[in-house]
């Protein structure tokens, strides 16, 4: 390699570590200002309700919302979707996968006494994300096979 091509990659490297210098400062940044506006969020909510409303009430309630919602977009579905339907749901559990095994192999940060209760509620959606994947490739793979020539 020649002189002047040994610099321009010297040159470039130092170029890419002060752009994720940049980036990593502006991710800190927008990290803090996300913090503050859920904060600025909550603290006006819990004053518009005067304080009457439990946090774990209110996200009970969405979960219960999100339930019933996801079951009538199920069940609304006609059969002829069910195969891409179950390809999506394939996707959607291996993000699934990625926070269950994050959540089973990083460590709390701060309170070390939460550590096994986030790991075996990691474990368990690791358990169910796994079993919902490979039953959708499963039901994916005979409603395609019900498509093919026959032998």
């Amino acid at each position: 390699m020649n002189p002047a091509s040994a610099q321009t990659a010297t040159d470039a490297a130092s170029q890419a570590r002060a752009a994720a210098e940049i980036a990593r400062q502006a991710a800190e940044a927008a990290q803090l200002y996300a913090d503050q506006a859920g904060a600025a969020i909550g603290a006006v909510a819990h004053g518009a309700t005067g304080g009457a409303i439990d946090p774990f009430v209110f996200r009970l309630s969405i979960f219960v919302l999100a339930v019933f919602v996801g079951y009538y977009v199920v069940w609304s579905v006609t059969p002829a979707l069910h195969t891409p339907l179950m390809s999506v749901t394939n996707a959607i559990s291996s993000v699934i996968v990625v926070g269950a095994l994050l959540a089973v192999g990083v460590t709390t940060v701060g309170d070390s006494s939460h550590a096994w209760g986030a790991r075996i509620f990691g474990f368990i959606a690791l358990v169910f994300a796994s079993v919902n994947i490979f039953g959708g490739f499963l039901v994916t793979s005979r409603m395609l096979a019900m498509y093919s020539k026959k032998k």
